[in-house]
């Protein structure tokens, strides 16, 4: 199977190092240091299970590997435009492309059902971007749980002892292709699960980002310091509830358990990537991971009172940084 990673920063390389350790032939699309150092030295991941050094053609260049029987686009999201102008020489008629992002995915509503089947995303995606460039039938989708850095150019350590994926496709039927990709990555030693019901995998990861991501950007702390004060972790109950109601009302079934949420949290000694994004001086993602959804909220008359607010906090703290429009 021919794949290319669009995007293989930490994430991505994470997920570009299992797919050739189980036999993909792996192309990676990245830039910078980590770019030459992948030329130079190859793709090393740092993991529980045992190190992986994959040697994988790497370009800041698309047009230099042409079709692919597969793409992941591993890019955050206000980086989804730049991906849009550049994808096109890697699909070929039927290359389907798995969407590995945060938050709300652009291509939500396509062939989601009801009076909002078909529903655009400007929020995420302005002038329908994404949807004219790779168009929506291309799109999978694909919910990481895999905590990742990049600790020097040319290595991810990944910091969960059992890192896994989730796909599935829009229409939630069980697809060939779905299935081919899920393997590829299963073989490489990484859990990769195939759902009849992605959005519900999606609202899952969303529940888990929404407690965490907005307390760890507000108090510029790792995950296990944010929830030492008991107020904290009661806020996170309500975060929580609030975006489980969200997904009921779009017709999600996510798993949880708001009591436990935040005592869930307290041992990770981990910083989320909106937090990492921040400190890092990068465009931080707050639109698909928080925006939309209250967006969402918004269309289905759920109110969001804790959410409203951490989310009007945390695009102040972004817009003083200059990291948010």
């Amino acid at each position: 199977m021919k794949v290319c990673v669009f995007g293989a920063g930490a994430v991505g390389g994470h997920l570009a190092g299992r797919l050739a350790k189980g036999g993909a032939r792996v192309s990676v699309v990245t830039r910078g240091a980590h770019l030459a150092a992948i030329q130079a030295n190859g793709l090393t991941v740092e993991a529980a299970d045992g190190e992986i050094h994959a040697r994988v053609e790497a370009t800041d260049d698309p047009k230099r590997l042409g079709a692919q029987d597969a793409v992941l686009v591993t890019v955050k999201a206000p980086a989804l435009a730049s991906v849009a102008d550049a994808i096109a020489p890697l699909l070929g008629p039927e290359t389907p492309v798995a969407f590995v992002v945060n938050g709300i995915p652009w291509w939500y509503f396509y062939r989601h059902g009801g009076a909002l089947d078909g529903r655009r995303l400007p929020l995420i995606d302005p002038e329908d971007r994404m949807w004219n460039a790779v168009g929506p039938e291309r799109a999978i989708g694909v919910v990481a749980y895999s905590a990742c850095a990049v600790v020097r150019p040319g290595v991810v350590r990944v910091e969960n002892r059992n890192s896994r994926v989730v796909l599935g496709e829009p229409d939630n039927r069980r697809s060939a292709r779905v299935a081919a990709l899920a393997e590829s990555l299963a073989a490489g030693g990484i859990g990769a699960e195939v759902s009849e019901r992605i959005r519900d995998a999606i609202w899952s990861k969303l529940r888990l980002n929404m407690v965490s991501a907005p307390f760890a950007v507000l108090a510029q702390a790792a995950i296990k310091d944010v929830f030492v004060e008991p107020p904290m972790a009661e806020a996170a109950r309500r975060v929580a509830a609030e975006v489980v109601a969200i997904a009921e009302a779009m017709g999600c079934h996510p798993a949880h358990d708001a009591n436990r949420e935040a005592p869930a949290h307290r041992p990770m000694d981990h910083k989320p990537s909106l937090l990492q994004d921040l400190e890092r001086g990068r465009p931080m993602e707050i639109d698909a991971m928080l925006g939309a959804p209250l967006e969402l909220a918004r269309l289905a008359g759920v109110a969001t009172p804790t959410l409203d607010l951490l989310v009007s906090l945390v695009k102040v703290r972004a817009r003083m940084a200059g990291l948010y429009r």
